[in-house]
C-alpha cells in the first residue's frame, strides 16, 4: 500500500470518474486504474462499484476512503515539518473566502502579503461558507477566512477581526431621522437581504429574530450582492444592514444614509479557519499577522456583540 495509492482513491472518490481522477493526478487512466486494482488486490475488496454510473464508493470504499484522507493529510506534515525546522515560509497555499468578506478585505492585506512572503503562492478562491467547510474536509483548501464561530469539530478558528453591522436607511425610511438605531428598531419586513447561501444574511436574520418573534415569510427582496442591496434601498424599496468595510466604499453623496448602532453594536467575528490537522501552519499565521495589522487601524470599534452566522 502506498500514499500514491490512496491518494488515486481520493482523486476517483472525489470525481467518480477514472479519467477525471487521472487527470487530476496528472497520470494516464491505465496507470490510475492499475494502481486502484492492485489496492483492491491486495486488501481483497472492492473499493469502488464500476457497475454504477456515476462510479459509487461500496460500503468498505467509504470507510477507506476516510481513513485515506487521514493518511494522506498526515504524510503532507513531514514535508511541513522539515519546512518549519528551516524556517520557510512558501508553496502553494489554497485559500477560501466568502462572498462578504473578499471584495473589502482581500484589497486590503494581498499586496502587503505577497510583499512581505513572495514565496508563498496563494490561490484564492470566493466560497460560501458550506463549500468551504466541505472543501476543507476533503483536503482541497488548506485555510479560509470566514464569519465564525462555525461549530464545526473537525475545524480550527483564529479570529482576526470584529466587523461592526451598519445600517444603509434610505432618505424616505422610518428610522432615518434617527442619529443612531437600536436593535429593538428592527422590522425584517422592510429589510432588504442577500439571497440564501450567504451567512451574512443568517447573521441579519438571527439580530432580527433576537429581539422579536419575527419569521422570513415576508421577505420583500433579496440579492446576491451588497452593492445592489445599497441602490435597491437607494430606491425606496427598504433598508439592509452592511458589513463595516464595506461602507467605506460607499460615496460621499450617500453616506449619509449610514447609521450606526447602539452599543454594544452588533458585529461579526471574522476568522481565518483550517483543518484541526494544522498543516501548513506557518503560513496560517503570516496570514493571520497581516492582516490583523490591516484592520486593525481600519476598524476603531470595541464594544460589539456578536452575531452568529449559523442559520437558526
Amino acid at each position: 500500500m502506498t500514499i500514491t495509492q490512496l491518494s488515486y482513491v481520493l482523486a476517483v472518490a472525489e470525481h467518480q470518474n477514472f479519467t477525471k481522477a487521472a487527470e487530476k493526478c496528472f497520470v494516464t487512466q491505465p496507470t490510475l486504474s492499475m494502481q486502484i486494482q492492485k489496492l483492491e488486490d491486495q486488501l481483497d475488496i472492492l473499493i469502488f462499484d464500476r457497475s454504477k454510473k456515476p462510479i459509487e464508493l461500496t460500503e468498505v470504499g467509504k470507510k477507506i476512503v476516510n481513513q485515506a484522507r487521514n493518511i494522506v493529510n498526515e504524510s503532507h506534515r513531514i514535508q511541513d515539518i522539515v519546512d518549519q525546522q528551516k524556517g520557510f515560509i512558501g508553496g502553494e497555499f489554497k485559500l477560501g473566502i466568502i462572498p462578504t468578506v473578499m471584495p473589502t478585505l482581500l484589497p486590503m492585506f494581498l499586496k502587503n502579503f505577497i510583499k512581505k512572503y513572495p514565496k508563498v503562492k496563494l490561490k484564492i478562491e470566493e466560497l460560501t461558507t458550506e463549500e468551504i467547510i466541505t472543501r476543507i474536509n476533503d483536503g482541497h483548501l488548506d485555510a479560509a477566512i470566514a464569519a465564525t464561530p462555525l461549530e464545526n469539530d473537525s475545524i480550527k478558528e483564529r479570529v482576526l477581526y470584529f466587523e461592526p453591522f451598519m445600517a444603509y436607511i434610505p432618505q424616505n425610511h422610518r428610522l432615518n431621522s434617527k442619529k443612531t438605531i437600536s436593535t429593538d428598531d428592527l422590522d425584517i419586513e422592510d429589510m432588504l437581504l442577500l439571497e440564501d447561501g450567504h451567512c451574512f444574511r443568517d447573521g441579519v436574520i438571527n439580530l432580527c429574530r433576537a429581539f422579536k418573534d419575527q419569521n422570513d415569510e415576508h421577505f420583500q427582496l433579496e440579492s446576491g450582492s451588497i452593492e445592489t442591496l445599497v441602490k435597491l434601498s437607494n430606491e425606496g424599496l427598504g433598508m439592509t444592514l452592511l458589513p463595516y468595510l464595506h461602507t467605506l466604499d460607499i460615496n460621499e453623496k450617500t453616506k449619509i444614509n449610514l447609521k450606526k448602532f447602539d452599543a454594544p453594536s452588533p458585529a461579526r467575528e471574522v476568522s481565518i479557519i483550517y483543518h484541526k490537522s494544522e498543516l501548513k501552519m506557518q503560513i496560517i499565521e503570516a496570514l493571520q499577522e497581516v492582516i490583523s495589522g490591516v484592520t486593525r487601524g481600519a476598524i476603531a470599534f470595541q464594544n460589539v456583540q456578536i452575531v452568529s452566522p449559523l442559520p437558526k
